[in-house]
């Protein structure tokens, strides 16, 4: 059965959050495998980093709800919102790491973004399994 769009959500949206997804992803990888340690993250920002990562998880979810289920007028609001803000929140941390760090990371992450699998932007997605294609 098709689902109904609602004629607030841009047609670019789901891309737009996909896209957003993956690069954040990539950024913790990084991180993950430069082995920045968690007492060199720049807090808030990492902070406020996953506060719009998450914001993202929500609007992939809403957007596979059901037209007239939420308030997709509001969501896609504050998910633009939250999509505008994002690339500043990584070059945020990036930019506030000790230089030891910042060199792995910048060289890890655009290794990593590349391999990443398109499906993996729905890590943590309620009712979402990245392992089974949709």
């Amino acid at each position: 059965m098709a689902r109904r769009v609602s004629p607030f959500i841009p047609k670019d949206l789901r891309a737009r959050l996909e896209a957003a997804r993956l690069d954040t992803l990539a950024l913790l990888r990084a991180l993950d495998q430069a082995f920045v340690i968690p007492s060199h993250l720049p807090q808030p920002h990492t902070h406020q980093l996953f506060e719009l990562d998450a914001d993202c998880v929500e609007a992939l979810w809403a957007l596979d709800r059901p037209a007239g289920s939420l308030d997709f007028k509001k969501m896609v609001r504050d998910t633009v919102a939250s999509l505008d803000r994002l690339p500043n929140a990584r070059e945020n941390v990036r930019s506030r790491l000790r230089n030891a760090d910042k060199s792995g990371v910048l060289s890890l992450e655009p290794l990593i973004r590349q391999r990443l699998d398109p499906l993996e932007a729905y890590n943590d997605v309620p009712g979402r399994d990245p392992q089974v294609a949709r």
